[in-house]
Order: structure tokens, then C-alpha cells, then sequence
């Protein structure tokens, strides 16, 4: 396939020759950062999703990519936690963005619109949600890092990108939910006007965006949904989970359930504030026991049936943590450590500390303990059992930046495949996390199977049941139409609606009875021999294959509005 970004294939540019004193990182270029080749294949990825024009690629995506490269240079995208590497915001930004874009293919938005309003506003959704992804984290290098230029002094975001070499590190006591607000400082240098002026014209993506770069997801609908699902698969893979599991529970699910289920348990099940208790309240802070706090709630999800949670306690940590649902320690780490005195009573504990309104909204608390808990003078657990390893540092000179090893290091690591496994879904994985309200298709008789069946089609298609163009998709967009994917289809409709061919003279298999009363309908498009059956070539990231099914004469009568055609299919007219 013909890409912009790898039609030159020429060595990165090095990096600008400076006298960089010891600890100092030098200011690169947008080209530069960006010449790395899983940034590149990242942005490859990107194109091929929006299907524009290069000149409007450039102007949409490229050019506030580049600004963002600029802006965020080398900076990691946390601490401790994900992406927290040289690079590591740059790296986060590119993948919320490919993957927000390859998971919007699945909705058509607006959301209730006229179908010629949804068309018509296809690339401005698709822009607004690429906006919201990059733009998910920039706020941290405004409130979370302190940044000093090589002169001395400190340099602030808003002044525009650095200028000379710089140094960094984190800010102790930093507030984990302010970065989410502070994007609203940056924004501006990375959208252009004519940018804005172009989104503010399409009032509900205008309003989700702008409740996206507040931090305000809740009220952004699917747009901030498309955001928290990208950067939950993004994170997944950086620190080791599973890219596809992110994607399987609905968006709220599993922070809804650590909350409620942290609430049962201190309300209901753990003892307070005493000797053999698993957690002490003081005025300010809830502190609970971390392993047995975990393993009990780890058991109760699971007696409540729920699904998803993790099975390891360092899992559910960085859970709590990446939801805001515990503090921090000043080294960003979600385990402290405290001494806990009672008269003559005392002893070390790990701990997850909370705020008690977490907790207990509006109702009466217990009394706080009349003890002290006091941290340890490191803050945090030095038992690997408690807290997850710290990962290597690279030496900034007096600063120290956490620094895994690059991605990209080890030859043998897939890093973008493993990242892109999402888009080796299974069909139902994605369609029950963004399909919460499935349309009831009623059985058919076998009279009017073909039109049922293309009901159910349609009806699929815009409850996100049926996903289109996906790897494990049974329905593409091809050459214009619609490639409807046999058997495959037809067996899936069959196992909705089992016994469609009782009471007629037929031997068929049921799906096989399905298809045949569709081809009756003569809305699809014959071989000039007279063959009904179609195949496609798929080029895949990893693989070959081929796909047989049938083209729908006029696409309208499946889809109103027609997504551009699937870049990874092509139409076998042999």
C-alpha cells in the first residue's frame, strides 16, 4: 500500500549538534522525533484510517502532531506508571490517536443524526476525537513536571515550545487529578484557529471536545468514551496487560466496581482503627491494609459474578491508581508505608491511602482514630510483594527521569503488534462493550427470511452489534458497496435464530437456507457468468488471507451513509 510516510526511505536526521552540558537533553525537531520508526508506522496507521488527501492529512493531523512533538519533546508520560520513558508522552500521544480513529469506524456520528448530516460531518468527528485523544495527557507537563532550560531557568508550556536544552523532573506532592484540567492551557498552541473555527461549527462535537479537554468525560458521550477506551488500551500494553481485555468491559464498569466495592467493605466487613485491623481512619486520610484490602476485594467482585478484575494485587494497584481512586505517593506510586501508634501499641503497614469522602459521601463517618499514623521516610514499600518493581532510570544528571527500556530496543518485541492486537477482536469482543442497547430483531417466519435477515443487517449496523471493517468483521466496505462476508454472516444470523427452516421440505443447513432466501432478494451483484460469490484479498498487519461473500448492488439499501472502503481489502475481479 502507498504510504506518505515511508515513500522516502532515508536515514533519520541526527540529532541537532549542540554543546549540551552533562544532564541536559537537547530540543529536537518535529521531523526528527518523529523519524523513529514506530512513530512512523504509527502515523502510517493514522492516514490510512481518516482516508483523506495528503494535503488534508497534513493540514488536519500532521501539522498539530508536529506542534504536540514539539511541545511535549522528549518528556515521559508519567513517573512511574505508563509510558515513563524518554519519549514516552510523544509515544502515548500517537498511539491514543490510531487507536481512538480505528475504534470510531465502528459509530456513526453524530449520534441520531440524519444519515446525510453523519456523512457530511465524517472527517470533523473523526479530526475531534484525534484531538481529544493527543491533547488526553498534555496537561501533565504543566503541572506535573517542573522543566528547567539549560540557563537556568524554569520554562512554563504556555510560553511556547522550549527553546534552548532542558532538564526535568517530578513535582512531589503533585494533585493527580489536575493535569486533566490544565490541558485547557496547551490546547490552543496545538490547534490552530482555523482548526478551531472548523470544529466550534458542529455544536455537539464542539461541546464533547471542549468537556474532553476539561477532564470532563462523564459528559462528553462517546467521544470521551472512544478517549478512555484508546488510552486503556495504550496503557495496557505499556505496562505489560492484555491490549484486548482493556477493550472488553464497558467504559465505567471496572472503576464503578473498585468503588463499590472498596465501600462495602469498609462500611460492612473491616475492622477499624484497632489492633488486627485492616485499615485506620485519621482526619484527613483513609489508610488500608494493602494486601489484605486487595485480596478481600478482589474476592467480593468475584462472589458478586463480576468479571474483569485483575488477578494479581500489583494489577489492581495500578487500577486504583490510573482511576484516581488512591493517592499517590510524592514518588508516584500507589503503596506507602506507615507506622501505626497506638499507646504502647505500634507496627509497619503497607497501605493504600484514600480520601474518606470516597468512601462516605454524605454519610456519618466513624470517629477518627485516636492514634497516629505516621509515613515511613520513604513514603513507600520497599517489599516487591506490596509495589511493582521500579523500572530503570537513566541519569539526566542531578535528575532522574524513569526510563524502561524503549519499545523499540529489543528486536524481538512486537511492539506495535502487540499494540494493534486490537485489531484482531473477535467480532463480539467489541460489540458488546459499545453496544449497551441492542436492538431485539423479532424471529422471522420463513416467508420473509431474506428481508428479515437484511433488517437485521441494517439494525446491527447502527447498534454497533455488527461491526464494519474490522479485522473480524463479517461485513466491509469494498469498492464503493458493501461485501457482505459468507458463511460466516449467515451463521451467525442462523445461531440467533435457530429452527428457521422447520416446516419446510428443506435438508439444508440452517444458514445455508438463510442465504439462499437472501439471494432471492436480487440485491446483490452477479460475476458477468452468472456467479453469485465475490473474493476479496486482505493484506493484514501480520497476515494474508482471502474473503468470499457477496456485493450489494446498491449499498444504500444495507448502509445509509457509506464509510470509506476498507484500505486493508480489495476486490479479486478475477
Amino acid at each position: 500500500m502507498l504510504s506518505l510516510f515511508r515513500r522516502k526511505r532515508q536515514k533519520p536526521p541526527p540529532p541537532p549538534t549542540v554543546n549540551v552540558a552533562e544532564g541536559y537533553l537537547p530540543i529536537e525537531s518535529a521531523h526528527s522525533l518523529l523519524a523513529a520508526e514506530h512513530r512512523r508506522q504509527l502515523l502510517d496507521r493514522i492516514w490510512q484510517y481518516t482516508a483523506l488527501s495528503h494535503a488534508q492529512f497534513t493540514q488536519l493531523y500532521i501539522n498539530p502532531i508536529h506542534r504536540y512533538a514539539e511541545q511535549v519533546q522528549q518528556l515521559p508520560a508519567s513517573e512511574t506508571h505508563h509510558h515513563a520513558y524518554l519519549g514516552g508522552m510523544l509515544d502515548h500521544g500517537l498511539e491514543l490517536v490510531a487507536c481512538s480513529l480505528k475504534l470510531r469506524q465502528s459509530y456513526l456520528l453524530p449520534t441520531g443524526a440524519a444519515p446525510e448530516d453523519q456523512a457530511a460531518q465524517t472527517d470533523a468527528w473523526s479530526a475531534g476525537i484525534a484531538y481529544g485523544a493527543l491533547l488526553h495527557d498534555i496537561g501533565k507537563i504543566a503541572v506535573d513536571l517542573l522543566v528547567e532550560r539549560q540557563d537556568g531557568r524554569v520554562w512554563h508550556p504556555w510560553q511556547g515550545p522550549l527553546d534552548q536544552p532542558y532538564r526535568f523532573r517530578y513535582l512531589k506532592g503533585r494533585d493527580y487529578h489536575l493535569h486533566g484540567a490544565a490541558a485547557g492551557l496547551l490546547y490552543t498552541q496545538i490547534l490552530n484557529r482555523p482548526i478551531l473555527d472548523w470544529l466550534s461549527g458542529f455544536p455537539p462535537l464542539w461541546a464533547s471536545l471542549l468537556y474532553v479537554l476539561a477532564g470532563q468525560y462523564e459528559r462528553a458521550g462517546v467521544l470521551g468514551e472512544l478517549v478512555i477506551q484508546a488510552d486503556r488500551v495504550s496503557t495496557a500494553q505499556n505496562i505489560g496487560g492484555n491490549p484486548s481485555k482493556a477493550l472488553q468491559a464497558p467504559i465505567h464498569t471496572l472503576q464503578h466496581h473498585l468503588i463499590s466495592g472498596l465501600r462495602h467493605l469498609v462500611q460492612h466487613e473491616l475492622k477499624l482503627n484497632q489492633p488486627g485491623a485492616a485499615g485506620w481512619l485519621t482526619q484527613d486520610s483513609l489508610w488500608l491494609v494493602s494486601k489484605a484490602v486487595t485480596d478481600k476485594l478482589r474476592a467480593y467482585l468475584l462472589s458478586q459474578a463480576i468479571e474483569g478484575i485483575p488477578s494479581s494485587n500489583i494489577a489492581v494497584f495500578d487500577e486504583l491508581q490510573s482511576h484516581g481512586l488512591v493517592e499517590s505517593t510524592p514518588e508516584g506510586k500507589a503503596i506507602w508505608t506507615a507506622l501505626v501508634t497506638q499507646g504502647n501499641w505500634q507496627q509497619s503497614f503497607t497501605f493504600l491511602r484514600l480520601q474518606p469522602a470516597l468512601i462516605w459521601a454524605n454519610e456519618d463517618r466513624p470517629e477518627a482514630f485516636s492514634g497516629t499514623v505516621n509515613v515511613a521516610p520513604d513514603g513507600h514499600s520497599n517489599d516487591v510483594s506490596a509495589s511493582p518493581p521500579a523500572p530503570k532510570t537513566v541519569s539526566t544528571g542531578s535528575r532522574h527521569s524513569s526510563s524502561p527500556t524503549d519499545p523499540m530496543t529489543k528486536e524481538d518485541d512486537d511492539y506495535l503488534g502487540t499494540l494493534l492486537d486490537i485489531f484482531d477482536l473477535e467480532e463480539s469482543e467489541v460489540s458488546d462493550g459499545s453496544s449497551p442497547n441492542t436492538l431485539e430483531i423479532p424471529s422471522p417466519s420463513s416467508e420473509d427470511l431474506g428481508k428479515a435477515f437484511l433488517n437485521w443487517v441494517r439494525e446491527g449496523i447502527l447498534s454497533h452489534k455488527l461491526i464494519i471493517n474490522d479485522s473480524k468483521a463479517k461485513i466491509h466496505t469494498v469498492s464503493g458497496s458493501v461485501f457482505l462476508v459468507t458463511p460466516g454472516l449467515f451463521q451467525r444470523y442462523a445461531q440467533e435464530f435457530p429452527g428457521l427452516s422447520q416446516g419446510t421440505d428443506q435438508q439444508l443447513e440452517e444458514w445455508r437456507w438463510v442465504q439462499k432466501q437472501f439471494e432471492k432478494l436480487k440485491i446483490h451483484r452477479k460475476h458477468g457468468n452468472g456467479l453469485n460469490i465475490w473474493a476479496c484479498k486482505v493484506q493484514g498487519p501480520r497476515k494474508k488471507t482471502t474473503l468470499k461473500g457477496y456485493l450489494i448492488s446498491e449499498p444504500t439499501s444495507i448502509l445509509e451513509s457509506i464509510p470509506p472502503d476498507n484500505p486493508f481489502l480489495a476486490l479479486d475481479d478475477g
